[in-house]
């Protein structure tokens, strides 16, 4: 007949017997965590003295290249951006005048003419620039419709005093109030066209240096080109309002885009 062994005798015997075991897995636990912890991390290309060398505009970050094509073949062809700094200062040249090239740094130069298309943004792109840039350009445009003569909408008897409307009322006219016309939304729209800020970018050869990736490479127009190349036109101006300041940026407002459209302004404006 077997001996009847106390209850705690049993317990301690299990325990026993069983530690080794979880003693074992532990260890192989810490020895596993150990191998991952000191292997050695692989120096990823981005730190290959080669590529750590070029510009952010001249290469995709190698840390945000898919491993394979997450966008279909574009229809229409391959639409070729420029690669060549000489051409992209030719078109700051003939935009700027003499030396235009040398008003930006190089990586705002490209930055400024990168529209948020090509690369899936990832070397940078545009829309901040443009949205200072308009802004200067806006302010122009509403201080320049305000010194403008505006045709006077009111109807005028032949003595040139204005005439009583419907109720027999007689509007107040003033010189000083002549301007306001140029304040609403239609003249300012009508002067900032993106067809005519287009037809100014494409006079100073940005339709050549400006970096996007339309929708058909056979079809720039219906890929919506005006509205690419009216961005570069805001996003140098407020790249320049960034590095050269204000009164820089207002002066090439004057000159290069608002003149073009018909102002004209006084040398010390």
């Amino acid at each position: 007949m077997a001996s009847k062994r106390p209850l705690r005798s049993l317990l301690s015997t299990a325990s026993s017997s069983l530690r080794p075991a979880q003693s074992s897995k532990a260890s192989l636990v810490r020895t596993s965590a150990c191998a991952f912890s000191t292997t050695p991390s692989s120096r990823g290309p981005e730190y290959d003295t080669e590529a750590a060398d070029r510009p952010r505009w001249q290469q995709t970050p190698p840390r945000m290249m898919a491993p394979f094509r997450i966008r279909p073949q574009a229809n229409g062809g391959v639409f070729k951006v420029n690669e060549d700094p000489k051409r992209l200062d030719d078109a700051y040249v003939r935009m700027l005048g003499p030396g235009g090239d040398k008003v930006l740094g190089d990586e705002v130069k490209w930055l400024a003419v990168t529209h948020k298309s090509f690369d899936h943004g990832r070397r940078g792109f545009n829309d901040r620039l443009a949205y200072m840039g308009r802004r200067i350009v806006e302010l122009q445009t509403s201080q320049a419709l305000i010194s403008s003569p505006q045709e006077n909408q009111w109807p005028r008897d032949e003595r040139g005093q204005p005439l009583n409307d419907d109720f027999g009322r007689k509007p107040y006219l003033h010189p000083a109030l002549n301007g306001l016309q140029g304040l609403t939304d239609e003249a300012e729209g009508m002067v900032l066209n993106k067809s005519r800020l287009s037809q100014i970018a494409e006079r100073y050869g940005l339709d050549k240096v400006t970096r996007w990736k339309p929708k058909r490479a056979d079809n720039l127009q219906g890929s919506g080109v005006e509205t690419v190349l009216m961005t570069s036109l805001y996003a140098i101006v407020g790249a320049i309002a960034l590095e050269r300041g204000g009164e820089v940026a207002n002066k090439v407002v004057q000159d290069k885009i608002l003149a073009p459209l018909g102002f004209t302004f006084s040398s010390d404006s």
